[in-house]
């Protein structure tokens, strides 16, 4: 059944790895879906804005359910670009009463010496990290003011279709075309990899479960394996040569970062890297009985293998 004609409609804000699906998702079972992004672009089946969503919201989402806040300010504009799109997300939703459930990371709780659960306090160690908290931090406010509905969804690096983290981008490429990929940090240390489809899934199950509102919930994501593991699978999967991966010496990203803006934001995130990093996602799980997808399925998306 479409229950498009005359429904609310569920706004959601970029069309990057993560919005791209939630629209997706959301037109396969019948929901009216409008998707705001600078460009006017997005997936079939949805109604197109073109918007600069960082210079107001409010006169998009009327007659809105849902808003999933799937956008993101280049590294290097953070903390020029991320408040007015986050009290621009907040005005929207204040506006509309429709709920805000956002896409959120696990930078705010710095570096930490175990399993990361949603009570864990937010202690941010980097300046993106003290972005990422005071964002949730606003929302959280205006929603125990009365003021919103909201939620935050939080996932670890990236797997899957469109994907970008230190691994997609200097690491998989390499390994398929059977070359040497680099990255800093420790290559053997168990990391934790959450697939796009499943943040996608998550933010919409979020979003439809008012006892889930007023909090953060972890994005469900399988056991942590290592760089050097996820290498390896990905060139058994891809039939390319056994993986070669090197640790790249921080002097190396450090001068990158001279004259890649992108590098240099990640000299702050090294601490990610060096030492085990893992998410712990039970809560979620258990709560909407979402499975996470397995690592090798999200592989596969990547090196377009089915």
């Amino acid at each position: 059944m479409d229950r498009r004609e005359g429904s609310d409609v569920h706004v959601v804000v970029g069309a990057g790895a993560v919005g791209s699906v939630v629209a997706r998702l959301l037109v396969a079972r019948g929901e009216r879906v409008r998707v705001i992004t600078r460009s006017g672009g997005g997936p079939d089946g949805v109604e197109r804005v073109a918007a600069d969503a960082g210079q107001g919201l409010t006169e998009y989402v009327e007659g809105a359910t849902a808003i999933y806040s799937c956008a993101g300010p280049a590294y290097s504009k953070w903390t020029a670009q991320w408040p007015p799109l986050g009290r621009a997300l907040i005005a929207a939703a204040e506006a509309s009463g429709a709920t805000l459930v956002t896409t959120g990371n696990l930078y705010g709780y710095g570096a930490v010496d175990r399993p990361m659960t949603e009570e864990l306090p937010l202690l941010p160690n980097t300046v993106k990290g003290q972005v990422r908290a005071r964002l949730w931090a606003d929302a959280l406010a205006a929603h125990e003011a009365g003021r919103i509905r909201t939620a935050e969804v939080r996932g670890s690096d990236y797997l899957g279709a469109g994907a970008v983290s230190p691994f997609s981008v200097t690491v998989l490429p390499k390994v398929i075309a059977g070359k040497r990929g680099m990255m800093p940090g420790d290559l053997d240390a168990p990391h934790s990899w959450t697939y796009v489809g499943d943040v996608a899934r998550t933010l919409i199950a979020v979003a439809g479960d008012e006892s889930a509102w007023g909090r953060a919930w972890h994005v469900p994501t399988p056991a942590p394996v290592s760089v050097r593991q996820l290498a390896d699978r990905a060139a058994e999967l891809a039939g390319a040569p056994k993986a070669k991966v090197a640790a790249m010496p921080p002097w190396i990203l450090k001068l990158a970062g001279l004259v890649d803006p992108a590098a240099r934001e990640m000299v702050e995130m090294q601490y990610q890297w060096q030492r085990p990093f893992a998410l712990d996602s039970t809560a979620a799980t258990v709560a909407f009985g979402i499975k996470p997808t397995a690592t090798d399925d999200a592989l596969r998306e990547m090196i377009g293998r089915p």
